[in-house]
């Protein structure tokens, strides 16, 4: 379903959508810049989506991540120096799973990395946007982070024309301004999903590959053994406990998919967490398993067009930050259980409090 062309983005059916932004919609008369509204790349049709997807995509290729790796590495060192000096007692989300990935996308966007915090919170309120079910008193609080997002950017874009960098927006920008190939609106848009498309998931990919090794030390033990078994040990993460757990197409036309009708406009809602769990594709599925040869048939960054465009760079910086993590505190501990967000469609963790291996505790 997910790559065929038969299925297609729900926003184009109003219905589908959750009550508080059919409201908005009648209420204001145009969508927020959310990553769930239009013009989002997230669920924009080809040929804008191909034209979106083309832009940004060197931002995100091999080459680009290799070329990160190396930062990404300096961004663990230096976050776990400071959760040294600062613990024994931390919180494994804010303090190092969320600072990571968002210091990194920053520099790829060009922002400045005192913006980190204020970046978590417009984040934090903004998410629940892209569940279904949400509340009112939410939907407000989303769509006013949003809007205040929105309004940074667009000073940003300005600092970007008088000095730019070497980075995607300053390519983004000259491209609106050069050549009119993307509105202001696209513009926005565009830099808001890459900047939480680029550390969202990722957030969720090393909170719940903490979990999952800190609760099987004999998979973490064969890691230490085996080092070259990381890249296959996030995808067997991505798997076991998908960060994103569903998605959702609308079916363009009557057709039938696995012995079911579906009509023309009904909304089809895909569990990915559910698939990366399918006994017909993995073996003994519910089990945790580090050296599964076959983890990188996930789901977890779906398929076909609106495959995650930063698969790559989240898979990268999830195995840097679990490495490093358990290089540097090898016996760390969590306190007690740490709390799941509470969103039906990202799966992790908002608060995981730990404590350090004091033996690894720099003087």
């Amino acid at each position: 379903m997910l790559r065929s062309p038969d299925f297609g983005s729900p926003i184009s059916a109003p219905q589908s959508l959750p009550l508080p932004v059919r409201v908005a919609f009648r209420v204001a008369g145009r969508p927020t810049l959310s990553a769930a509204e239009p013009p989002s790349m997230l669920i924009a049709e080809p040929p804008e989506h191909t034209r979106y997807r083309r832009l940004i995509a060197r931002a995100f290729s091999a080459r680009a991540v290799a070329a990160l790796r190396s930062r990404t590495e300096e961004v663990a060192e230096e976050l776990l120096d400071a959760m040294a000096a600062r613990g024994p007692q931390v919180d494994l989300v804010n303090d190092y799973a969320a600072l990571l990935p968002l210091t990194v996308i920053a520099e790829v966007l060009g922002a400045p990395r005192a913006m980190r915090e204020q970046f978590l919170r417009w984040s934090a309120d903004s998410v629940p946007l892209i569940d279904f079910g949400i509340r009112y008193r939410d939907f407000r609080r989303g769509e006013r982070a949003v809007d205040a997002l929105h309004a940074w950017m667009l000073q940003h874009f300005e600092t970007l024309r008088r000095d730019p960098g070497d980075n995607i927006l300053s390519a983004l920008v000259a491209a609106h301004d050069e050549s009119g190939g993307l509105s202001q609106d696209e513009l926005s848009s565009m830099a808001m999903l890459l900047l939480e498309a680029g550390f969202e998931t990722t957030v969720n990919l090393i909170g719940n590959g903490v979990a999952l090794l800190t609760r099987h030390p004999d998979q973490l033990e064969m890691l230490r053994c085996a080092t070259g078994r990381w890249p296959g040990a996030v995808d067997e993460v991505l798997r076991f406990d998908s960060p994103v757990q569903r998605t959702a197409r609308m079916a363009h036309h009557t057709v039938e998919i696995g012995g079911e009708h579906v009509r023309a406009g009904e909304l089809i809602i895909a569990l990915l967490g559910g698939a990366n769990r399918d006994p017909a594709v993995f073996t003994n599925p519910q089990r945790f398993d580090v050296t599964r040869a076959d983890a990188g048939k996930h789901l977890a960054f779906s398929a076909g067009i609106h495959y995650c465009i930063g698969a790559a760079l989240a898979k990268m910086e999830g195995e840097v930050a679990l490495r490093a993590l358990f290089d540097r505190f090898p016996d760390l501990t969590l306190t007690m259980e740490p709390h799941r967000r509470p969103s039906p469609v990202l799966r992790g963790y908002d608060t995981m409090p730990a404590t350090l291996n004091p033996v690894s505790i720099p003087a």
